[in-house]
C-alpha cells in the first residue's frame, strides 16, 4: 500500500521541520569550540565551553514548554496551524543567532542576549516535533507506521548532516581567524533556507482526518494537560514515554552531539576533519533510524528499540577508543558507533502516537518527548566533566560509561512498556 499525495506532503513537512530542528542544533554544536570565546571569554577554555554548552542546553530544556503551548494549541485548534507557527519562529530564531553582538562589543549582553535567543528557540522547537509526528501516524496507513516514523524521526539527523556539510564548506570558504570573525554568522543565517521550504509544504497539507472528526463530534478535550498529568488513565503511559526519551536524548546527545567537541577537545582532529567525521556519523544515524523504525513493523517496538540500545552497552567504551585514538578503519568504527548507539529512537513518533487518543495525542505525545529533554539535554555537560576530570587514556572510557548511563535508563521503562505496533488510533 502506496502513500497518497497529500499524505507524502505531511511526511515531507513534518520531516523537514524536524530536519531544521537537526540543522540548528548542530550548528550550535560544531561552532561552540569556536565561538565560545566571543560570549564567555575566559582564561581557561573549558569554562569558556561549557558555558556556550550551558547556553545550547537551555534551548532543548525550555521545550517540554513549548511542547505544552503548542501541543495543546494543536488539540484544539488543529495539528497543521501549530506547525506553520512553530517552523516560521523556529526559523527567525535560528537567523538571529547569526546576528548577535559579541563579547567585545557589548560586554555582558551578548551571553544574555544568545540565552534569550535560545530560549525563544526553544519553545518553537518544542512544539515542533509532537504536532508533526502526531499529524503524519494520523494520516497515514497503520501497516507504514513504523517506517514512516524511522523517516520522520531521521529528519533530525538528516539536519545534522545539512549541518554538517555545510560546516564543512564554510570551514573552507572562511578558514582560521576568519571563521570566527564571519563565517559562523553564515552558517546560522543558512538555516532560514529549509525553514521557509518546509513552511511552503507545511501550507499545502492537508489536516489530520482524525482530528478533524474528533473536532466534529465535539470529542475533544477542554484541559489536555490535565488529563495527562493528573489523570490516572494517562498519566503512567506519560510518565514511561518521557522516561524512554530521557534515556534515548541522553545516549544521543552524549554519543552525536558531544561528538565534535570529543575529537576537537580530547583528540587530534581539526575542523575539516571533525566535519567530515560528522558527516558519516550523521548520515549513518540518518539511515539506522529509518531501519529501526522500519524494524520495529516487523518485531514491535520495543524489541527494535531494546536489541539497538542493548548492543550500545556492548560497544561504546570499545569503539569510543578507537575513534578518538584515529586507528584504521576510523570510518567504518565512527558509522557502526552511529547506528547501535543513536538510533533506537526511530520507532519513537509511532509509539508515543499509539499510547493516546486523538484528543490528547498532540499534547501528550510532544510533551512526553521534549519532558525526557528536562535531564537527558544534560548529557554532554556530565560527559564533558567526567571527560576532563580524568587521563588522557580514560577519556573514551569516560564517555563510554555516560553512553551506558543513557542505555539504562532507557532500557527500564521500554521494558514496563507495553507494546503497541497493531492498536488502532
Amino acid at each position: 500500500m502506496s502513500l497518497t499525495l497529500a499524505q507524502k506532503k505531511i511526511a515531507i513537512g513534518s520531516f523537514l521541520g524536524w530536519s531544521l530542528d537537526g540543522y540548528d542544533i548542530v550548528l550550535m554544536l560544531l561552532v561552540i569550540p569556536s565561538i565560545s570565546q566571543l560570549f564567555f571569554p575566559s582564561a581557561d577554555p573549558v569554562f569558556s565551553i561549557l558555558a556556550t554548552f550551558a547556553s545550547y542546553t537551555v534551548t532543548l530544556i525550555m521545550r517540554p514548554l513549548g511542547s505544552v503551548i503548542f501541543g495543546i494549541y494543536g488539540d484544539k485548534f488543529g495539528r497543521k496551524k501549530a506547525m506553520v507557527i512553530t517552523i516560521m519562529g523556529f526559523s527567525i530564531a535560528t537567523f538571529a543567532v547569526g546576528l548577535l553582538p559579541t563579547y567585545l562589543m557589548v560586554g555582558v549582553m551578548a551571553p544574555i542576549l544568545l540565552i534569550l535567543v535560545r530560549l525563544i528557540q526553544g519553545i518553537f522547537a518544542g512544539g515542533e516535533w509532537g504536532s508533526g509526528a502526531v499529524l503524519t501516524i494520523e494520516s497515514i496507513p497503520k501497516q507504514k507506521r513504523g517506517v514512516i516514523s524511522g523517516f520522520l524521526q531521521s529528519g533530525f539527523s538528516f539536519g545534522f548532516l545539512l549541518a554538517a556539510i555545510s560546516f564543512q564548506i564554510i570551514t573552507i570558504l572562511f578558514p582560521g581567524q576568519l571563521f570566527e570573525e564571519i563565517g559562523w554568522r553564515i552558517l546560522f543565517f543558512t538555516g532560514i533556507i529549509p525553514g521557509f521550504v518546509a513552511l511552503f509544504v507545511r501550507l499545502s497539507m492537508d489536516e489530520s482526518p482524525l482530528w478533524i472528526k474528533k473536532n466534529k463530534e465535539s470529542g475533544l478535550v477542554k484541559t489536555p494537560l490535565k488529563s495527562i498529568v493528573f489523570g490516572k488513565i494517562h498519566r503512567k503511559e506519560f510518565l514511561l514515554c518521557a522516561a524512554i526519551m530521557t534515556g534515548l536524548v541522553y545516549m544521543y546527545h552524549g554519543s552525536i552531539s558531544i561528538l565534535p567537541t570529543y575529537l576537537g577537545e580530547f583528540g587530534d582532529f581539526q575542523k575539516e576533519q571533525i566535519a567530515l567525521i560528522m558527516i558519516y556519523a550523521t548520515a549513518s544515524s540518518w539511515v539506522g533510524m529509518i531501519l529501526t523504525g522500519w524494524l520495529s513493523q516487523k518485531i514491535g517496538r520495543k524489541k527494535s528499540m531494546l536489541i539497538f540500545v542493548s548492543a550500545s552497552i556492548l560497544v561504546s567504551i570499545p569503539l569510543a577508543s578507537a575513534i578518538l585514538n584515529n586507528l584504521y578503519g576510523l570510518v567504518l568504527y565512527v558509522i557502526v558507533y552511529a547506528i547501535v548507539i543513536s538510533t533506537a529512537s526511530g520507532p519513537i513518533p509511532a509509539y508515543f502516537s499509539e499510547r493516546f487518543p486523538t484528543q490528547i495525542r498532540n499534547s501528550a505525545a510532544g510533551f512526553s518527548y521534549n519532558a525526557g529533554l528536562i535531564f537527558g539535554s544534560w548529557s554532554p555537560l556530565i560527559a564533558l566533566y567526567f571527560m576532563s576530570s580524568v587521563s588522557k587514556e580514560l577519556v573514551p572510557v569516560a564517555l563510554g560509561i555516560n553512553i551506558m548511563i543513557g542505555s539504562i535508563i532507557l532500557i527500564i521503562p521500554t521494558l514496563l512498556s507495553r507494546e503497541t505496533k497493531d492498536v488502532e488510533l
